[in-house]
């Protein structure tokens, strides 16, 4: 698998992802400016990695969402190509119209740090067949606007559709008031497009693939990628 991480000015986990990638393929992925116009030659997965781009200026995603680079990834969707925007990433692909909703401020107004519990909702997609349905992981959060909003009728079609692949939930897979970090709508932590080839989550996979780290329960993501 050939991977490309989008590199942003702002971003700050390009790196982590990198290290992913590189630990579940064997060969570092290819890291491409937000100037540039074209992705590399046989580009199989491109990353948005977390940060800051842009500052996070005007809001957050939406300076990046019109880099040049992004007219090469949403080419690179159209064809089937596989998208995965993580935290920054995901605000990125939301303004950009890969994904549906958008992230605003934490029900709570805080920046959140720590590690959050989330159920596998979906296992059909390329991203979570490593993992059993229903199966709860822990993965990072550190973010200031993950709040999932959609209207009603998006609502429906993303759950109708399966489209929601992971959702914060306690660690016994309770998906309640309680156990919903930042009030997205019915506890989403992330989503994907209908065609199920880009996924967007707030939460850091990345981080959790080491078990100096933390743990591995983000790894059979990106091995599921690899394979």
């Amino acid at each position: 698998m050939r991977a490309a991480v989008i590199l942003f000015p702002g971003s700050n986990r390009e790196g982590d992802a990198a290290r992913a990638l590189r630990r579940a393929t064997g060969r570092p992925p290819a890291i491409v400016w937000h100037a540039d116009h074209d992705l590399p030659s046989g580009t199989d997965l491109v990353v948005l990695p977390g940060g800051f781009s842009y500052g996070d200026y005007l809001r957050c995603g939406a300076i990046a969402a019109r880099a040049p680079i992004m007219r090469a990834v949403a080419s690179h969707a159209a064809r089937g190509g596989l998208v995965l925007g993580i935290c920054n990433g995901f605000q990125i692909l939301c303004e950009v119209g890969l994904l549906p909703g958008v992230l605003m401020r934490n029900a709570n107004r805080r920046f959140i740090c720590k590690l959050q519990h989330l159920r596998v909702e979906n296992v059909r997609a390329t991203f979570t067949r490593g993992y059993p349905a229903g199966q709860v992981v822990r993965f990072a959060l550190a973010h200031g606007e993950g709040n999932f909003e959609a209207n009603d009728e998006t609502l429906k079609r993303i759950e109708g559709e399966r489209q929601v692949a992971f959702r914060y939930c306690d660690a016994d897979g309770r998906v309640d008031e309680a156990s919903n970090p930042n009030g997205s709508e019915n506890n989403i932590a992330g989503v994907l497009n209908s065609r199920f080839n880009v996924l967007g989550l707030m939460p850091h996979p990345e981080n959790l693939i080491d078990p100096l780290t933390g743990g591995v329960d983000g790894l059979p993501l990106f091995e599921a990628l690899a394979a």
